[in-house]
């Protein structure tokens, strides 16, 4: 029995630094780091939450093993399974940093999806930590890769749709043309945000709060208007006529004012680009006229249209100008005459 009183010392030991490392020595830590501010600590952080203490134990068991009275193939054995769940552990903590890192850095890239790269380069890591396990523990991997290449081929064959929504999301993304804040129509009439651009699926937000899903396939080979391309700023295009009475001149004027208050509400940073107005039609009842203004992105063009209609109705009843309501001419026979006519507003 006194033979194992040091492994079972080393055991134990390994077991309270690990409860130390992890409750005291990395709160502490990281309570300094988060004071600092430093770059990046929250990834590391949570890519070694829990790992102190994995570390610390396999290390405990792993003196114990070289100090305990095991026969040889027991103990190779299982210095073999303390390096495959360190080694585990290790790629796994990697995997973590390199999504996290890789989410972080596209994060400032603007309209470019996480979900997808970071979980390919998460992947990407797992399976070269697990090559690198495999040759450490001495089997041959060569055959391996061999094998999962004739059965990638299967598998390719078997999940098609998987795989053409997969690569339609690379697609997606390196092109350009659609990217995660951008408001999109699609040929079907659903409209909204886009959120994310996963390996299967492209997640819209409408408006009203619900959540569409597309495949990825559908998405890249169905015709669909990006309301955020070229650039997010768009013209606002109003139709309004006024009565043949009118002063066009003061019409034009106190419209491109009340255009510039709206602006100045809802578009303060495109007041450069001032709003004016074109008068383009003598109709039955109105000469017509288009406003132009510009407003920050698609979805703002709904207040930008209420507030217009409120600001501009009110300044036109305050200087005298008329919208005029349509008129029609209506004949009705009158004491034998069928030449008569009333007019009907």
């Amino acid at each position: 029995m006194t033979q194992w009183i040091l492994p079972t010392a080393f055991i134990l030991a390994g077991l309270l630094a690990g409860i130390v490392g992890e409750k005291v020595i990395f709160k502490k830590l990281k309570l300094f780091v988060v004071r600092k501010q430093i770059p990046g600590s929250e990834i590391i952080f949570q890519s070694l939450h829990r790992m102190t203490f994995i570390w610390f134990v396999v290390a405990g068991f792993f003196w114990a093993i070289l100090s305990s009275p095991l026969k040889p193939d027991i103990a190779i054995a299982l210095q073999k399974f303390i390096t495959i769940i360190l080694m585990s552990s290790v790629t796994l903590v990697l995997a973590r940093l390199t999504a996290g890192f890789v989410t972080l850095f596209i994060r400032r890239t603007e309209g470019v999806s996480t979900s997808l790269i970071s979980n390919l380069a998460k992947a990407t890591v797992l399976i070269m930590g697990t090559l690198i396990l495999l040759q450490t523990l001495g089997i041959e991997i060569t055959p391996i890769i061999t094998t999962l290449g004739i059965g990638g081929l299967a598998v390719g064959l078997a999940l098609q749709d998987t795989l053409a929504n997969f690569f339609s999301g690379f697609y997606l993304i390196i092109s350009k043309q659609v990217r995660t804040g951008d408001y999109v129509k699609l040929d079907g009439g659903h409209e909204g945000y886009v959120t994310d651009i996963t390996w299967r699926n492209t997640t819209i937000k409408e408006i009203s709060n619900n959540v569409i899903i597309v495949p990825n396939s559908k998405f890249a080979t169905s015709t669909f208007t990006n309301y955020h391309l070229p650039a997010k700023e768009i013209s606002l295009t109003i139709n309004v006529g006024v009565s043949y009475d009118s002063d066009l001149e003061l019409v034009e004027r106190v419209t491109v004012e009340v255009a510039k208050e709206v602006m100045q509400e809802i578009a303060l940073e495109l007041i450069a680009n001032e709003p004016y107005m074109r008068f383009h039609t003598f109709n039955d009842f109105s000469i017509d006229f288009t406003l132009y203004m510009r407003v920050n992105e698609y979805f703002d063009q709904r207040i930008a249209k209420h507030l217009l209609i409120k600001k501009l109705l009110k300044r036109y009843q305050q200087e005298g100008i008329q919208i005029p309501f349509p008129v029609s001419e209506v004949y009705f026979p009158k004491n034998g005459q069928k030449n008569s006519a009333t007019k009907l507003n």
